[in-house]
């Protein structure tokens, strides 16, 4: 090889930028080639090799920052590569996780609208509960989705079907004779799940007030008036809100 190749030759040989190849000059993992008389730079076979190393390592997941430690040492380039190796395991792991979902999707289309591990019992969600945990899912912390999960594969109460099924026209009569029969049932599944207990302080649970003022909102719009009157009435009856007037 006569004079040697440019840096734009070198690049193109090695199957990347000339920007890359500056880049390693400049954090000092590829030494500077010499000048011809006219200035311009002559690579020569060492500096392909280089690159070609270099490239390897990158390509397998290696920062660049880690490299030096590696040609340091044996016990460095252990330490590098048992690090990487925990990171691609974690990684395929996560995707592998990913895949999981994407099949359960493509089996029953209602997953994509709930969060990761909501699958059972899917289908008899409707549309607001679904929308409802998805929006749980970025209000509340992991500990709280994990319990509406354990609450999600409990059957539904004869009581509690009743309170899905209740019309904004019930009458006053109607709710709190619901609300009486109801709130023994809150209390149970309270009970059954004691964490959800600090849900009553507001914000407990919560990653923060905006969040917080977003899972009123939910409610809001998940019941109807009548519904939301009965929860109210539970409330009152279990002495966790204090009685109007």
């Amino acid at each position: 090889m006569k004079g040697g190749w440019s840096t734009r030759d070198l690049a193109e040989i090695a199957g990347t930028t000339v920007k890359t190849v500056r880049h390693y000059h400049r954090v000092g993992l590829l030494e500077e080639p010499e000048r011809a008389a006219n200035g311009y730079k002559q690579y020569r076979i060492g500096h392909l090799v280089r690159l070609l190393r270099l490239r390897r390592l990158v390509d397998l997941g290696v920062p660049l920052s880690d490299i030096a430690a590696m040609e340091e040492s044996a016990e460095g380039a252990e330490q590098v590569l048992r690090a990487l190796d925990a990171e691609l395991a974690a990684s395929i792991e996560r995707q592998q996780r990913m895949r999981d979902e994407v099949a359960g999707i493509l089996r029953q289309r209602e997953l994509a609208e709930l969060p990761p591990g909501f699958g059972e019992n899917a289908g008899a969600l409707s549309d607001a509960e679904r929308a409802f945990l998805l929006v749980c899912s970025r209000i509340f912390e992991p500990w709280v989705m994990e319990t509406l999960q354990e609450m999600q594969t409990e059957p539904r109460s004869a009581v509690g079907r009743e309170f899905d099924a209740l019309t904004e026209e019930a009458s006053e009569e109607t709710r709190q004779r619901l609300a009486e029969r109801y709130a023994p049932e809150v209390l149970r599944v309270q009970q059954d799940h004691p964490r959800l207990t600090t849900l009553k302080e507001q914000g407990a649970g919560v990653h923060g007030p905006r969040h917080w003022s977003a899972f009123l909102q939910g409610i809001v719009e998940m019941y109807n008036p009548a519904q939301i009157d009965v929860l109210q009435r539970v409330n009152v009856i279990l002495g966790w809100t204090p009685a109007s007037g």
